[in-house]
């Protein structure tokens, strides 16, 4: 059974949902005078996500084999991801807009972690090239999402600052 055209195909048609998503909820917000930061990153984050579902269609045969515990467990993060998304509502974008009047989201996952959809995405990036029995790719993939993550995290961490109640970090 060809599988994995099926999973991929599903997983594309998911973010192309997002970006969608993202876009409106960023036109939104920039309207209300939001403020985006960490726009010259983005690109390559949108690269690196369509570069890792072009890599297991391109890279794995389609008959590969799948781990049903593997898609159980990105079925899951797939539920922990709609759960954040629906948490930000709004606010969610796939950019780093703040909105500086707004406060801070502190529902659904946010209650216990300040990066949840990070980790999920960290999560989806190894899981289903495991899914299919590829750890190369999902090592590779997973190895450069961390380093664009710490890029965000890091521009994002100074962007809410004020919002957080703290002096705003130096640029550099």
């Amino acid at each position: 059974m060809m599988l994995l055209p099926i999973v991929i195909g599903l997983v594309a048609l998911e973010r192309l949902g997002e970006l969608a998503y993202a876009a409106h909820n960023t036109r939104a917000l920039k309207r209300q005078g939001g403020i985006e930061v960490g726009s010259d990153h983005y690109f390559l984050l949108v690269a690196l996500h369509a570069a890792w579902l072009a890599s297991l269609l391109i890279l794995l045969p389609w008959t590969a084999p799948a781990s049903w515990a593997w898609l159980g467990i990105m079925l899951v993060l797939q539920g922990l991801r709609l759960w954040t998304l629906a948490s930000l509502g709004r606010y969610w974008t796939t950019r780093i807009v703040t909105l500086p009047q707004a406060p801070l989201v502190r529902r659904g996952p946010y209650r216990f972690l300040r990066h949840p959809n990070y980790l999920i995405v960290i999560g989806e990036i190894a899981v289903l090239p495991f899914a299919f029995g590829a750890w190369r790719i999902a090592l590779v993939f997973s190895a450069l999402n961390l380093a664009l993550l710490a890029w965000r995290i890091r521009v994002e961490a100074q962007a809410l600052a004020p919002r957080r109640g703290l002096p705003p970090a130096p640029a550099g």
